[in-house]
Parts: C-alpha cells; sequence; structure tokens
C-alpha cells in the first residue's frame, strides 16, 4: 500500500512534467469538459461534449506545456510557466463569442459561453495538478447550469422575449384593444411593429411580449384573435424573427 501511494505521489503528484501524468491529466480533462458538454447539448445548443472536451483538454495541455518548457529548456526560476497558459484566456474569447447568437437585441447564448470559459480553467487547473479543485468545480458548473435553471422555472423568476405577430382584416389605427387584452392577462407588453398593407386592406402587428418562462400564453392568443377580424396569428421567439 504504501508503495503505491508512493508510486502516485512520485509519477502524478508531482509539477515535473512526464508522460504518465500528462496523459493522466489530459484524460481528466477530457472526462470533466464532456461532463458540462453532455448538459449543454441536451440543452439543445450547438457546442456540445465533443466541443468542450476539446476545449478543456486543449487548455490542458497549454498549461503542461507552460511548465514542461521552462523546466526542460530553461528552469523554472528563469523561465515564467504562466506566458503560454496566459493566452488561453484571451483565444478561449473567441469561441465564447462564436457560441453566442445576437439578433434584434436578443441574446443567446451567454451560459454556453460562460460554460466555454470556465471549461478552459479547468483544463487549466488539471494541467497544473490541481485535480481536486477541478473535479470540484466541474461539480458547481453543473449544479449552476442544471440545479439553478429547475429553480428558476419552479419560482417563476425567469422571464423570456416572446413576439406574438397579428394579422388582422382591414387598417388598424391603433392597438389599445391588444394592449388591454395583454394587460388583462399579465402579459408585459415591450415595444410593438405595425404593417400597414393599403392594397391588400389588412395590417400586421408585431407584438414584442415579456413573460415568465412558466406562463403559459393560449389564452392571450385566444383573446387576441377573438378582439377583431382576424386573418392569423402567431407566437415566437424574439430572435426566430
Amino acid at each position: 500500500m504504501e508503495q503505491a501511494i508512493s508510486y502516485i505521489e512520485q509519477h502524478f503528484d508531482t509539477i515535473d512534467v512526464n508522460w504518465l501524468n500528462s496523459s493522466f491529466r489530459l484524460l481528466l480533462a477530457l472526462l470533466l469538459g464532456a461532463c458540462v458538454g453532455a448538459e449543454r447539448k441536451h440543452k439543445g445548443q450547438v457546442a456540445g461534449i465533443r466541443t468542450f472536451a476539446l476545449i478543456s483538454m486543449g487548455a490542458c495541455l497549454a498549461m503542461i506545456l507552460s511548465i514542461y518548457v521552462p523546466q526542460e529548456y530553461m528552469g523554472l526560476k528563469n523561465g515564467d510557466p504562466g506566458r503560454i497558459a496566459a493566452q488561453v484566456i484571451t483565444g478561449i474569447g473567441f469561441l465564447g463569442g462564436g457560441a453566442m447568437i445576437q439578433q434584434r437585441g436578443a441574446v443567446r447564448g451567454l451560459t454556453t459561453a460562460a460554460g466555454i470559459w470556465m471549461t478552459a480553467i479547468i483544463g487549466m487547473a488539471v494541467g497544473v495538478g490541481m485535480y481536486t479543485a477541478s473535479i470540484v468545480c466541474t461539480l458547481f458548473i453543473l449544479m449552476v447550469i442544471v440545479g439553478f435553471n429547475r429553480f428558476e422555472h419552479r419560482v417563476g423568476i425567469g422571464q423570456e422575449m416572446k413576439v406574438i405577430s397579428v394579422k388582422c382584416d382591414g387598417i388598424l389605427k391603433d392597438i389599445s384593444i391588444y394592449e388591454e387584452i395583454l394587460k388583462k392577462e399579465d402579459v408585459h407588453l415591450s415595444t410593438f411593429f405595425i404593417e400597414q398593407n393599403f392594397r391588400e386592406n389588412f395590417t400586421e402587428v408585431n407584438l414584442v411580449v415579456l413573460v415568465r418562462t412558466t406562463k403559459k400564453l393560449m389564452d392571450a392568443i385566444n383573446s387576441l384573435s377573438s378582439a377583431r377580424p382576424t386573418l392569423s396569428i402567431t407566437l415566437s421567439n424574439q430572435i426566430d424573427l
């Protein structure tokens, strides 16, 4: 038993880079990144298991290189182990920016972008041998993005933008009737856009509303459609416009 512990400390729990602890660190970084990526893929995000695993493993390898180069060529006293790793923090921002989508004021993918950044940091932590901290941090990330999301839905504190598009017969002069219905249904009207077609004699109103994530809008849609002669009515996310 003592020999096994001594072997582990000599080859794994050491700052010196060797093929054995490097392989273990890369594997651990891959697994931790894959855990976060699996949750993101479950939520329908483009960045999933493969992306997060590669990010974590790449950051880990950058950290290993940061230690290995001064260790082998310059000496830890003369070299700076943080120079290569420091660029990971900056470079990972490009991947995070690519995970976000911005359109007409709606931004999606912020959680995924934050997850990418955190996964890179986890990979770096594994690269320097902080195994326990890396595992604990991964568990905390999963707790935040899974547990807090369920909590928000349960207590109803989350809100999201929706767009209700109403196409009605005739030229609409004002939308006060729609405003009253939304107010009655406890739906906040953020803004609206109107298109009046005089040639074909119809009006299309896009109502941008802010609602709780747990609220069902079918009652509001039915009330809006029966307020005046309606040709069509659709409900969509703001990003779909």
